[in-house]
């Protein structure tokens, strides 16, 4: 079987911009800056295995919470 390189390249950006954009809905829940989130969610994904590892982290942290309690009137 023969891989192409190009191939190879075009599947690892849809995979980057994939997990880019799920790190970056789980960051809107778990993290104080989503889009950092996303993108290191992207960057990381070019070795697909520590894409996988950091979307896990996200699942497994805690979701923030983003109600105040300073408005208890």
């Amino acid at each position: 079987m023969d891989f192409n390189a190009t191939l190879v390249g075009q599947l690892i950006i849809v995979f980057a911009l994939v997990m880019g954009c799920i790190c970056y809905y789980l960051g809107r829940r778990k993290t104080q800056s989503p889009v950092l989130a996303g993108l290191i969610g992207a960057g990381l994904s070019i070795v697909p295995i520590l894409g996988v590892v950091y979307l896990v982290v996200l699942l497994l942290k805690k979701d923030i919470n983003t109600t105040s309690s300073a408005v208890n009137i």
